[in-house]
């Protein structure tokens, strides 16, 4: 029997009731959420974790959510933050992306449980959404928490501001800051949202002394920053971080950027729109704060080094062994770049140019690597040489984090397909993993296969044990191997699960010596 199987028969048959007890009490007031299609698994959405960042509000800290009376009945999700809405951008198809209404009133979080009492303590996984911090929303269908849910685990998503809502930094904003910083205010709600649990999912059956935190993309960099925020300390013991573990560009991106840096560009962005205090920015409606880079400048909003959400650089914090240290699980996709026009498509000779000018006088030793004589040796080696860089750049960060981290990594290559017409032209792109993490396959118009759905009740094992005790390995599934920075390998998922080395000895040395000079 798969071990999903036997996980999931054994949650099943620990109480004798159905379902837990609602309404269900938090610390504002009774919830009551609804059964889902396993109808062992109840989910809750829609419950609200800070008063609606609205008014007076906008570009604050998040304030508790205020009590209510009665029971709030948590049947449906919250509006999206604000964010530009779309069908799809591909590869991102319609179940990858959020589709409801926006509204800045949107800090609610969503919880599913299989738990039959309060009192079992089981393991908590929180999602943090994708999106470069521009859009996503816990309301994307992918992210259905049900599958985990019916195999122990209690499933919490969550919602944060985007944007300029998110992540506006301003000089007026830090003077009226006690703590003398503006910005970061999506990681806030973040935290927040991870200061719930802690109070409340005892309530829905789950542990708040084991949580792991996980997220995708911007997600994954949220994990990062949150895991070098003393503010997030004890809020979560183990880390999921998918597409977000390089040397390159760990979290805030490759070039931090520091509070007045982002106070400079958050004054122009008012003038852009006509304002000269945050005052007269808090009276525009949402509407005539989204972005028109057609008819203005373009202003980028991401976490920045504030001084006191984050006060250095992801990097920095664990060189320092300052970090939250709690075991880590992380990877790349196979073709994370395939979103791009261009992925494996530059004519030989524009690559070599390209190389050229990249690598300088060590290109005949890239070329020796990857060589392009052709267009198709060209395609070929654009893609094997973005996949290895970017194995041998997680390796990298991988040791540099044990240099004073104790506990464990697991690292992974996702090279599994999604299939459907675009299959052959994006491969295993950028969050493509995520409907088998989530189990949620039955949420997207894919021709899926038994194949597909054979990976997916692995890999939702391997997530489930990593989830439960902050290891992935389990009876019945191939080892994963924790980092050792003598052994330079990875676990592959997806095609096959197996052991498989980063690459060859001549590419890391050559991608390392790159990497570490830049």
């Amino acid at each position: 029997m798969h071990l999903r199987l036997l996980i999931c028969f054994a949650v099943a048959v620990l109480p004798l009731t159905s379902a837990i007890t609602q309404p269900v009490r938090t610390d504002k007031g009774l919830v009551s959420g609804v059964p889902g299609s396993d109808p062992d698994v109840i989910a809750f959405k829609g419950i609200p974790f800070a008063a609606p960042p609205v008014g007076d509000l906008r570009w604050r800290a998040p304030e508790f959510a205020v009590a209510w009376q009665g029971v709030k009945n948590a049947e449906g999700f919250s509006s999206s933050c604000v964010q530009k809405i779309s069908q799809e951008h591909k590869p991102w198809t319609y179940e990858f992306l959020a589709h409801n209404e926006v509204s800045e009133d949107c800090l609610y979080l969503n919880v599913w449980t299989s738990a039959k009492a309060a009192n079992e303590k089981r393991a908590v996984f929180v999602w943090i959404y994708g999106g470069g911090y521009t859009e996503g929303s816990t309301a994307a269908p992918l992210y259905d928490g049900e599958k985990l849910a019916s195999c122990g685990v209690v499933v919490v998503t969550l919602n944060y501001r985007l944007g300029v809502f998110g992540f506006l930094a301003h000089p007026d904003l830090t003077r009226e800051s006690r703590h003398k910083s503006s910005g970061n205010y999506g990681t806030l709600d973040q935290i927040a949202a991870l200061e719930w649990v802690h109070k409340n999912i005892a309530a829905f059956g789950g542990d708040p002394e084991r949580v792991t935190l996980g997220g995708q993309s911007a997600g994954a960099a949220s994990v990062h920053n949150l895991t070098a925020s003393a503010l997030a300390k004890g809020l979560f013991q183990r880390a999921i971080v998918e597409s977000g573990s390089n040397v390159a560009s760990a979290a805030t991106g490759s070039r931090p950027v520091n509070l007045s840096e982002a106070e400079e560009q958050g004054a122009k962005f008012a003038v852009s729109k006509d304002s000269h205090s945050i005052k007269e920015l808090r009276a525009k409606p949402w509407q005539d704060l989204l972005p028109n880079a057609a008819n203005g400048p373009s202003f980028a909003f991401r976490p920045i080094i504030d001084g006191w959400v984050l006060t250095a650089p992801v990097n920095e914090v664990f060189a320092a062994g300052r970090q939250n240290d709690v075991p880590t699980l992380t990877g790349w996709t196979a073709d994370e770049a395939s979103s791009q026009a261009d992925y494996g498509k530059v004519p030989a000779e524009q690559w070599r140019e390209r190389m050229r000018k990249r690598f300088g006088d060590r290109t005949d030793a890239f070329l020796q690597l990857y060589p392009a004589a052709t267009d198709a040796q060209a395609s070929a080696s654009q893609k094997a040489s973005a996949r290895e860089q970017n194995l041998v750049s997680m390796y990298l960060w991988a040791a540099d984090r044990a240099r004073t981290g104790k506990t464990k990594v697991f690292t992974y290559y996702w090279t599994h397909a999604l299939p459907g017409p675009d299959s052959a032209r994006y491969g295993a792109f950028h969050s493509s993993e995520v409907p088998y993490v989530f189990e949620s396959l039955s949420k997207a118009d894919r021709p899926w296969t038994a194949q597909d759905h054979e990976i997916a009740k692995t890999l939702g094992s391997y997530w489930v044990n990593f989830i439960n005790t902050g290891d992935p390995n389990g009876k019945g599934l191939a080892h994963w191997p924790a980092f050792n920075s003598q052994k330079p390998v990875t676990m592959e998922l997806g095609d096959t699960f197996a052991q498989r080395p980063i690459a060859e000895k001549a590419a890391i040395e050559f991608f390392q010596q790159y990497l570490n000079a830049h």
